[in-house]
C-alpha cells in the first residue's frame, strides 16, 4: 500500500522542471471560473490527481480549461525548453464564436450564440440572469458583460461541456487507473515558491561588470551598494518560500491530508472535510488582477 507521506512528497514537491505550477486559483494573470479536482487510483500503488482550473486570461486568447497533473505514474506530458510540465490547456469554445463576440474583454451587445463542444449555447445579456446565478456585474459601463462573467453564468448553465472530457483528463494519466473521486469545491491555498539560483559572490561580480561595462562605465552603482541590494532581495525570496513551505504546502493542511489517506486506501469515506470550501471564484478575487 503507498503511504500517506509518499502522496505527501509528488504534491510538495510537484515541480518536474521550471516550468511546473500548482493550483494557482489566485493566478493574477487569470480570473477564475470554475475548478474542480479528480482523483485516480489503479493497481501496484499507482495514483494520480487531475485539477482543473477553467479561467479567462485578459492578456491571452479565449476562456481556457488549464488541467494540472499529479502523481507516481505520469506519462505524455506536455514539454517546453525541452523540459517536461505538469499541465496543458483546452479551449472548450469554438476560437472563430468567441472573438467574434467579444471585444477585448467584454460581449458584444449583438452577441448570441458560443458553440461549445459542437453545441450551440446561447448567451444572456439580462442583469436578472446573473443576478440569479449569484453574479453581481462589474458594470465599468452600463450595461457592459464582462467575458469572465459570461463564463461564470455559462457554468452555472451548461458546467459539464466547460469541464474537461474523461478522454481530456487521461491525457496524461494511465487509462488502467480508475476516477475513484471528484471534488468540485474544497478549501484551497496557493502555493508557489520563487525561483531562487545559488549566486556566488564571483558570478554576482561579473553579473556588475557586465552591466556596468553596458552603461559605458557609467553604472548607478558602485559594487559593495549592488551586492548589498541583491543579497538582501535574496534573503527577502528565502522568507518568502519558507513561509510559502510551512504554511501552504498542500501536505499542511486538511484537503490534502485527506486526499492522500484516500489515495493511499483506496476507501473515499476518508474525505470527510471540516474546512469550509474556498475554491469558488468569489472567494479570490484577485485572480486576472493583472
Amino acid at each position: 500500500m503507498i503511504s500517506e507521506e509518499e502522496v505527501f512528497s509528488k504534491l510538495d514537491n510537484f515541480r518536474l522542471g521550471y516550468y511546473c505550477d500548482f493550483i494557482g486559483l489566485g493566478n493574477p494573470s487569470s480570473y477564475l471560473i470554475d475548478s474542480r479536482l479528480n482523483i485516480f487510483k489503479g493497481d501496484d500503488n499507482q495514483w494520480a490527481i487531475a485539477a482543473e482550473r477553467l479561467g479567462f486570461p485578459p492578456c491571452g486568447a479565449g476562456i481556457t480549461l488549464d488541467i494540472y497533473y499529479f502523481g507516481n505514474c505520469l506519462i505524455n506530458l506536455e514539454t517546453y525548453n525541452n523540459q517536461d510540465t505538469n499541465n496543458y490547456t483546452v479551449t472548450p469554445i469554438e476560437w472563430s464564436d468567441f472573438f467574434e463576440t467579444c471585444d477585448i474583454d467584454r460581449l458584444k451587445p449583438d452577441a448570441k450564440f458560443w458553440q461549445i463542444r459542437g453545441q450551440q449555447i446561447e448567451l444572456s445579456h439580462k442583469k436578472e440572469d446573473y443576478n440569479k446565478a449569484g453574479i453581481q456585474l462589474l458594470e465599468l459601463e452600463p450595461g457592459q458583460i464582462r467575458l469572465e462573467e459570461v463564463g461564470r453564468y455559462l457554468i452555472t448553465k451548461c458546467g459539464d461541456l466547460l469541464r474537461a472530457t474523461d478522454d481530456e483528463l487521461y491525457k496524461s494519466i494511465p487509462k488502467e487507473l480508475k476516477k475513484i473521486l471528484v471534488i468540485d469545491e474544497w478549501y484551497h491555498r496557493d502555493f508557489g515558491e520563487l525561483f531562487q539560483p545559488n549566486i556566488s559572490d564571483e558570478h554576482l561580480k561579473a553579473t556588475y561588470e557586465f552591466n556596468k561595462n553596458l552603461t559605458d562605465n557609467e553604472y548607478p552603482l558602485d559594487y559593495e551598494s549592488f551586492a548589498a541590494m541583491f543579497r538582501k532581495q535574496e534573503q527577502v525570496n528565502k522568507n518568502y518560500n519558507e513561509s510559502q513551505w510551512q504554511d501552504n504546502r498542500p501536505s499542511s493542511y486538511e484537503t490534502w491530508q485527506l486526499i492522500a489517506k484516500v489515495i493511499s486506501t483506496g476507501d473515499i469515506s476518508y474525505y470527510k472535510p471540516t474546512l469550509k470550501p474556498n475554491s469558488h471564484w468569489s472567494n479570490w478575487p484577485d485572480s486576472g488582477s493583472i
